[in-house]
């Protein structure tokens, strides 16, 4: 599709579309508009093979920008020529960005970055900013900081729980949570990536458990047949009890600051087609800010938001960060 902003003279453009800035080499910036976030700076971090993060965090920085007054940057990993490519396992565009954030959300799977990166994210992290960590961010990282998703997000990579690309995910609140902010106006909680298993540590509070159900629809049954749990090789029926989808933590850093963590294993590009799932890690964003959290956070496409099925090798080939701009519907491929 072509962007809205090209049939337009320049300066009519920026009557109508908020500015967008490109932050550095490889990254995008939303400027946010008015909203409770104006002076926040949230930074996304894309970076995984499978889920597609590279379309689903630019999404999110849209809404946390033009919805809620967040300034965004989202981040990427990219090829010599300077288009996105999640498979560049080394590459993190403008890392600099990382030095105002005053939170982080990442999607990452086995990055192993340059000193550069990580001395960069790790200063940000001792700052003590919120962290929200989606799906694969359990096994963030390979190298110097493996083992980060297990320390500080309260799991690393068990396995698959449910059937993958077979059986969906269905959100159900724990009880005790029921009033947690961060489930504010979530309703329907699904995502179309399988559950994983996982075991968050007694200092976590789980706020939502999934349900192995037997489709990729929301209106799936729930499954019901064993299988082993790793820490004792106990066999229960799947959904007895089901595994956590997404708690919360408190993680100590060296410096003695503090980060607010919210983790959930959804989180594929696909899975934020879902009110629900996207209001949840928008919520978690005031949450770990200390916000007051809406009551029903407004988490509307700001585009025409279309995402890739998740899967190995079938990124969209081609695209730039700059095509995540706003007022433009991403192309399918520039290939």
């Amino acid at each position: 599709m072509k962007s809205i902003c090209s049939s337009l003279p320049l300066a009519a453009g920026l009557l109508f579309f908020p500015v967008v800035a490109m932050a550095g080499e490889g990254s995008i910036t939303y400027e946010g508009k008015d909203g409770p976030g104006k002076g926040k700076h949230i930074v996304l971090i894309a970076g995984d093979e499978e889920y597609r993060s590279e379309e689903g965090l630019p999404m999110l920085g849209k809404i946390l920008s033009q919805h809620h007054g967040f300034k965004c940057t989202v981040l990427f990993s990219v090829n010599e020529d300077g288009v996105i490519d999640p498979e560049n396992q080394k590459s993190l565009t403008d890392p600099a960005a990382l030095d105002s954030a005053d939170a982080i959300i990442m999607l990452l799977r086995f990055r192993q970055w340059d000193d550069v990166a990580i001395e960069k994210f790790d200063a940000a992290c001792e700052r003590g900013v919120p962290i929200i960590g989606l799906r694969t961010s359990t096994h963030a990282f390979l190298g110097k900081k493996k083992g980060f998703g297990k320390r500080v997000l309260g799991e690393g990579w068990v396995s698959h729980w449910g059937r993958h690309k077979r059986e969906g995910a269905l959100g159900v609140i724990e009880p005790s949570a029921k009033d947690h902010p961060i489930m504010n106006g979530c309703g329907v909680i699904f995502g179309d990536s399988d559950v994983y298993e996982v075991y968050p540590p007694e200092d976590a509070q789980i706020l939502v458990r999934a349900l192995v159900v037997d489709g990729l629809t929301a209106d799936s049954k729930p499954m019901d047949y064993k299988k082993k749990r790793r820490p004792k090789g106990e066999e229960k029926s799947v959904n007895d009890p089901p595994m956590p989808v997404a708690w919360t933590r408190e993680y100590k850093w060296d410096s003695g600051k503090t980060s607010k963590i919210f983790t959930t294993t959804l989180g594929a590009a696909t899975d934020l087609q879902t009110d629900g799932t996207r209001r949840m890690v928008v919520n978690a964003v005031f949450w770990g800010l200390g916000m007051d959290v809406p009551e029903k956070a407004d988490v509307s496409f700001v585009d025409p938001y279309k995402p890739t099925f998740f899967g190995f090798g079938n990124f969209r080939k081609g695209i730039r960060p700059e095509d995540h701009a706003l007022g433009m519907e991403l192309k399918a491929s520039a290939e």
